[in-house]
């Protein structure tokens, strides 16, 4: 039977991948509280791109697969303490199984980037007590890295067909190919050894929006990535 573990998750609105650095500024009182959580146990929480298409208690729904993200550094922003800046970096990826609501439902009109908004979820956690959750949780299970290797030669296919997706969305623009190999170079994939982390940040660096690499996250073989790869980078 397969291990799970209830994790806090936090719904955004992209895709980490395994082992990308995620800094995040932390200001809304339920996600303070996650930090609080975090920082008292092992620092994990779960990182998923938001379902547009559901809610739960009226907050953002997470995709139901998604990636850990380990809390490497956190500190107060400002002498208020009313936000913080945390530093994470992304762990091994997880497939959801249960979702466990949090204690309080969206209020109406909720802004979270005031102090009223702040004030009246304060107001409704005390009521409902202040030991529940606010947050999402899930029961998860972690799916295995990919480590299976990836040939040279489907790498520098991958990377063709990059150079060609970037060439053709600047139309009627012209961009030089040779130019792009110095973007390559400030990511770091100009490379004779790829690995999948490789393909990963290609992926990234080719898509229009995080709903495109959903499914590059939930590839499960490096046969099954490329495919998916090769799907983005020819997509109009």
């Amino acid at each position: 039977m397969t291990e799970t573990k209830i994790i806090p998750i936090f719904p955004l609105d992209l895709v980490l991948f395994p082992r990308q650095e995620l800094p995040l500024r932390i200001f809304e009182p339920r996600y303070k509280q996650l930090v609080d959580d975090c920082m008292l146990g092992d620092g994990q929480f779960g990182v998923c791109l938001i379902d547009e298409n559901n809610s739960i208690n009226g907050w953002n729904s997470p995709k139901i697969v998604g990636t850990i993200a380990k809390i490497s550094k956190c500190e107060d922003i400002g002498l208020d303490g009313l936000q913080l800046h945390i530093e994470t970096i992304g762990r091994n990826s997880f497939r959801i199984k249960r979702i466990i609501p949090p204690s309080i439902s969206q209020p109406p009109n909720y802004d979270p980037l005031s102090a009223e908004g702040h004030q009246e979820i304060s107001d409704i956690h005390e009521k409902v007590g202040t030991e529940e959750k606010m947050y999402i949780q899930a029961e998860v299970e972690f799916i295995p890295e990919i480590d299976e290797s990836i040939s040279l030669e489907k790498w520098e296919k991958l990377v063709e067909l990059w150079k060609k997706k970037i060439i053709r969305q600047a139309l009627p623009q012209v961009v030089e190919p040779h130019s792009l190999d110095h973007v390559l170079e400030q990511y770091y994939l100009n490379t004779d050894t790829p690995t999948v982390d490789y393909v990963y940040s290609l992926s990234a660096i080719g898509a229009k929006d995080p709903y495109e690499l959903q499914p590059i996250l939930e590839a499960t073989t490096m046969d099954e990535l490329i495919n998916q790869v090769e799907k983005l980078l020819t997509a109009e």
